[in-house]
């Protein structure tokens, strides 16, 4: 009888342990999920991140009338690793994706991956790529620095690993908020970025120290985007939570006026889509100009002191950002990379010699799929940006693909209409094709030099000291990191 009660009792025991724990299970924090879950949100973060005015000022787009904007006059000092953050999501998608066998997920969070990565060496350098984000598995809290030529060759192999991947695929991928799980899409997508990757590198390949092959075969042997509605993109719905980023801004009803250089460079082109991007010059609009004067709009000289540009704009003189960018809820989606910079990009390789191909054709591709972009998503001013109105635009003399007979006469007009299709879209994509190419050139104060990168965040001082003191020394000497150091792909 002793041995019976016993067993019951130690029966009773087990039951109610494994009860318990079952019972100390969180099912608000699940230790398990579909990657489909974590996908709408990481692609929601993915495809707003590098946003913002802070690219436009930089790139001498915004100019500020009631206060000194550091990006405006190149003062900024520390950047950020807030996309280690996302980073992490991406992780876990890739981690639940492995345990349920869907490969899909892990070419998406490759080409995620990628995209950070990518972003993060252009702002810094040197950063934590291959011990990044082993904190939970390996319990490496203070990851090593990679090499910035290390970095890039190992994005351009993820981009690779998640277009084989995709190559093999042929379900839709469920959770998929950008292109409705196409398989194919995200493959062109992936493409697309692989190019831009290389064609960002075009100094390395000046000094051999990257072979520009590679991007003649994906150019020969991958699918890529075909027209402007495949373009890499984030559609916003009039929806809580869903809305334009801008919507409702504050911003804009302050001292945020548009930049003269960038007026000039569309009126002297007589490029229509000067009409979408700003608003004419109160003057202009009491005198009853029309909105496709290119008389009506003005701007405030980005190198002169704020003072003097808001006693302009006091007067009436300068224009300010179209009211659609927050007035509209919807607005125009946010391109992570659409197909008209794809076809510039390819122009440029084609120009350069890398691949085999009309660069005229291309370029006059690119400038389309730009108006076209607007076409859509601008209904207002869709008929100043129709495909007449491109084919018109071609034909003006500075437009002309033909008039340009040098290699970087060409190169110049490629890159110069990446950067007017590039209002607040392409995030920082034109500063560096500055550095890359020296166009275009940014206007500022006398003195004054453009920045190369961001200096480290003080959190990795705090809690990587080690590591980052040692990236800085083997980049830039000891004790040197400041915004003015070039960095091992701009040398």
């Amino acid at each position: 009888m002793k041995n019976i009660l016993v067993i019951l009792f130690l029966s009773m025991v087990f039951i109610s342990c494994s009860d318990l724990e079952e019972m100390n299970i969180n099912p608000n924090l699940p230790t398990e999920t579909h990657p489909q879950l974590l996908l709408t949100n990481v692609e929601w973060d993915v495809f707003r991140a590098y946003g913002g005015t802070s690219p436009l000022y930089a790139q001498k787009m915004l100019v500020q009338t009631d206060g000194e904007n550091s990006n405006q006059f190149y003062k900024w000092d520390r950047g950020s690793f807030g996309p280690y953050s996302v980073l992490r999501n991406v992780t876990k998608m890739i981690e639940e994706a492995e345990r349920i066998n869907d490969p899909s997920y892990i070419a998406l969070g490759k080409f995620f991956r990628s995209y950070y990565f990518f972003n993060l060496t252009l702002n810094f350098g040197d950063v934590p790529y291959s011990s990044a984000l082993k904190g939970e598995t390996n319990e490496e809290y203070a990851p090593i620095y990679d090499d910035q030529e290390t970095v890039f060759k190992g994005i351009l192999m993820e981009l690779k690993e998640a277009e084989e991947i995709l190559s093999e695929q042929n379900t839709i991928i469920a959770g998929d908020i950008i292109y409705g799980g196409n398989v194919l899409s995200w493959r062109k997508l992936i493409n697309a970025f692989r190019l831009k990757v290389l064609m960002t590198l075009s100094p390395k390949v000046e000094s051999g120290e990257i072979d520009p092959s590679e991007f003649n075969s994906i150019f020969t042997k991958n699918p890529l985007m075909e027209s402007e509605s495949e373009s890499g993109q984030l559609v916003f719905l009039d929806q809580q939570n869903n809305r334009y980023p801008d919507f409702n801004s504050s911003g804009f009803s302050s001292g945020m006026y548009i930049d003269s250089t960038f007026i000039q460079r569309l009126q002297v082109r007589k490029d229509p889509r000067l009409f979408i991007y700003c608003t004419q010059t109160k003057s202009a609009k009491e005198a009853g100009k029309a909105i496709d004067d290119f008389s009506a709009y003005e701007g405030g000289d980005p190198a002169a002191p704020y003072g003097e540009v808001n006693e302009k704009a006091t007067q009436g003189n300068v224009s300010k950002v179209n009211d659609r960018y927050h007035r509209d809820p919807v607005n125009e989606p946010y391109k992570l990379m659409g197909y008209s910079e794809q076809q510039l990009i390819l122009a440029e390789a084609a120009v350069r010699g890398w691949i085999n191909a009309d660069a005229k054709m291309l370029y006059e591709s690119g400038v389309k799929g730009s108006f076209k972009f607007y076409e859509m998503y601008s209904e207002e001013y869709s008929s100043y940006v129709d495909a007449d109105a491109a084919l018109s635009y071609l034909n003006e003399p500075l437009n002309d693909f033909s008039n340009a007979t040098q290699k970087e006469e060409k190169i110049e007009m490629i890159v110069m209409q990446k950067y007017l299709q590039s209002f607040f879209q392409m995030q920082w994509t034109s500063f560096y094709d500055h550095h890359r190419t020296g166009f275009p050139s940014f206007r500022r104060p006398a003195g004054v030099e453009i920045p190369y990168r961001w200096i480290y965040p003080q959190s990795e001082y705090n809690f990587n000291a080690d590591n980052v003191t040692s990236a800085i020394t083997k980049q830039f000497g000891a004790g040197n990191d400041n915004i003015h150091e070039m960095t091992w792909w701009i040398k």
